[in-house]
């Protein structure tokens, strides 16, 4: 199988202004959003805590350590990496207690764990995969080499642009793992010529398998010169209620689209997926025609497929000059990644830099 991990630019016309990222853990900031605040009463604890050097999985196994808890007793709504400073909630179901039980944890945990609890509040149910509304990211970019006021100005043009007409909905290349071999060994699972018994694991290649062809999609979108339009047949999202229909009247919802609106949504193939229809269909099937799988195969697999929202359209995008570099700072919705920002403002895929984090 031959992997194509390049991926296009939608400022492609627009000149970058490189640099490097992560010189420093307060130079890529993450803070979680949340989907909803505790109320102060049931048996999850729900801590909100700022971490560097340890990744999510590292901070759940502390606790659970540190309260004599099982692992599985820990929630959290997103996976945050290691390479950051990131501020996020995890749930500890440690029973009945109350609020002095809450507040005496704080020290407990800042005594025993390297991070700083911001506060801790009891809330009714364990927090989950999801249960976040996105995450605002702030990077700097360090090692400039064109003078900073072109920096600011590249910069500036291009968060201008990305405002107007959005970004791709890529997935970033952390799903992929060493060249591609998480696709590779995702295909295998879908293909029925690999059998692994971890049930994650599984889920997780094949998914990764799904995400390239999710990219190869919007790639050949972006090619096309369909990335600003909408296509008859499109199966578009409501922004302001997530509901998803069919495109019928391409002119009529235009407007919407170009008013950030409505956006398209790019094709997570499996069997039960909802296709698109008449072009934009046509685009969709073209491209799971050239991978080496079939509809057939995926509900084998037992692979359902769904939707994903295939222009991102950042919230509070904003470009500043600090002494220490470009600062970015912009809002992502849930399972988008920073790195679809990132590398149009930069332009040299991210050189010399960990990958970034994901929404």
């Amino acid at each position: 199988m031959e992997i194509n991990l390049n991926l296009p630019y939608s400022t492609a016309d627009m000149e970058g202004v490189g640099g490097h990222l992560r010189q420093a853990h307060d130079h890529f900031l993450v803070e979680e959003l949340p989907l909803y605040n505790p109320e102060g009463k049931g048996q999850h604890l729900y801590v909100n805590l700022t971490k560097e050097g340890l990744t999510t999985i590292d901070v759940q196994h502390e606790l659970a350590a540190l309260f004599g808890l099982e692992v599985s007793d820990i929630g959290f709504a997103g996976l945050k990496d290691k390479h950051a400073r990131t501020t996020q909630t995890f749930s500890l179901n440690v029973g009945e207690v109350d609020e002095t039980f809450a507040s005496q944890a704080v020290r407990r945990i800042e005594d025993d764990i390297p991070v700083t609890v911001n506060w801790a509040r009891l809330h009714r149910n364990k927090l989950r995969l999801g249960h976040l509304l996105g995450n605002r990211f702030t990077i700097t970019i360090t090692r400039l080499e064109p003078p900073l006021d072109e920096v600011l100005m590249r910069a500036m043009a291009i968060a201008t642009r990305l405002r107007e007409r959005g970004v791709p909905n890529f997935f970033g290349p952390q799903r992929f793992g060493f060249n591609g071999e998480n696709i590779r060994r995702g295909l295998e699972i879908v293909q029925d010529r690999y059998h692994g018994s971890d049930r994650w694991l599984r889920r997780f290649l094949i998914s990764s398998y799904q995400s390239y062809l999710c990219n190869r999609y919007l790639t050949r979108r972006l090619e096309l010169g369909a990335f600003n339009y909408l296509l008859k047949g499109d199966v578009a999202k409501k922004h302001s209620t997530g509901g998803l229909f069919q495109v019928e009247d391409c002119e009529r919802e235009q407007t919407r689209y170009q008013s950030h609106e409505i956006s398209f949504t790019a094709p997570i193939y499996g069997s039960k997926m909802w296709a698109a229809q008449g072009p934009s269909g046509e685009l969709e099937a073209n491209v799971l025609s050239e991978a080496e799988v079939s509809l057939e195969q995926f509900d084998a697999a037992n692979v359902i497929g769904s939707r994903r929202l295939g222009r991102l359209l950042p919230s509070d995008l904003d470009v500043t000059l600090r002494s220490d570099g470009l600062v970015v700072s912009f809002l992502l919705p849930k399972g988008a990644f920073a790195t679809t920002v990132l590398r149009e403002i930069m332009k040299n895929e991210l050189s010399n830099s960990h990958n970034p984090c994901r929404a």
